[in-house]
C-alpha cells in the first residue's frame, strides 16, 4: 500500500506540473526579434496535449504500481464499477490531493521566478462566470465537468477491460484527456479531477476556493454514472474471456 500512495502521490504532481505548468508557463510566451514580439506559446492545444502526456508518461511508468488513478474521480469510478476496493479508496484520495498541491507548489516556485507573476491572475485553476475562459455559466461548467469526466472514466473502464486489446490502455486514455482538455479548457480551465483543481485553487485562494465544490462534485457525479453504466453496457465476461 505504501508503494502504491508514493505512486499516485508522485503521479497526480507530475499531472499538476505537466498540465498546469503548460498554461502558466508555456502557453502565452512571447518572445522579442527586433521591435516586434514572437508569439511561440503552445496555446490551448498545446495544453491539451501536454495534460494527455502527462497521464500517458505516467501510466506505463506506476500504472503497474498503483494503478496509475492520479485522480479521485476515477479512483471513485473504478470503485463503483467494481475495478477498485473501497477500503483504498481514502488513502489515495489523499496522496492525490497532497501529490496535486505539491505540483502546484513547485509551479508556483518555478513561475515566481518572473518578474510581476502573480497566482492573482489565475494560476491554471478551475473557474466559472467570471472566472471561466470564455465566461461560461455554473450551468454550463457542471454540466461540460460531468459529462466529460463520465465519457473520461468510459474509456478508462474500457480500455483497462481484460476483453479489450493489452497494452494500449495509457495511449487510449492520454489522447482521450487530451481530447476533454481541447473541449473543456474554454468552459472551465478543464478539470475532471478534483485533485487537480484543488492543487493551484490553494494557491489562489479566495474566488478558486469558493467555486471549488463544483470541481469536486460535477467529476465525482460524472465517474459514478460512468461506474454504473459500463458494466450493464459492457456486459460479465463469458468464462473464456473471463
Amino acid at each position: 500500500m505504501k508503494n502504491k500512495l508514493i505512486a499516485e502521490f508522485l503521479g497526480t504532481c507530475w499531472l499538476v506540473l505537466g498540465g498546469c505548468g503548460s498554461a502558466v508557463l508555456a502557453a502565452k510566451f512571447f518572445a522579442t526579434e527586433g521591435a516586434t514580439p514572437i508569439n511561440l506559446g503552445i496555446g490551448l492545444v498545446g495544453v491539451s496535449l501536454a495534460f494527455g502526456l502527462t497521464v500517458l508518461t505516467m501510466a506505463f511508468s506506476i500504472g503497474h504500481i498503483s494503478g496509475c488513478h492520479l485522480n479521485p474521480a476515477v479512483s471513485v469510478g473504478l470503485m463503483v464499477g467494481g475495478r477498485f476496493k473501497a477500503s483504498e479508496l481514502v488513502p489515495y484520495v489523499i496522496a492525490q490531493v497532497l501529490g496535486a498541491v505539491a505540483g502546484a507548489w513547485i509551479l508556483s516556485i518555478i513561475a515566481g521566478g518572473q518578474e510581476g507573476f502573480t497566482t492573482a491572475a489565475g494560476f491554471a485553476a478551475n473557474g466559472f462566470g467570471d472566472h471561466s475562459p470564455g465566461k461560461y455559466t455554473q450551468i454550463s461548467a457542471f454540466v461540460s465537468e460531468t459529462v466529460l469526466t463520465f465519457f473520461f472514466l468510459l474509456v478508462i473502464l474500457g480500455s483497462t477491460d481484460k476483453r479489450a486489446p493489452q497494452g494500449l490502455a495509457p495511449i487510449a486514455i492520454g489522447l482521450c484527456l487530451t481530447l476533454i482538455h481541447l473541449i473543456g479548457i474554454p468552459v472551465t480551465n478543464l478539470s475532471v479531477n478534483p485533485a487537480r483543481s484543488t492543487g493551484p485553487a490553494v494557491f489562489v485562494g479566495g474566488w478558486a476556493i469558493q467555486q471549488l465544490w463544483l470541481f469536486w462534485a460535477a467529476p465525482i457525479l460524472g465517474a459514478v454514472l460512468a461506474g454504473i453504466v459500463y458494466p450493464i453496457m459492457a456486459g460479465k465476461p463469458s468464462q473464456k474471456e473471463a
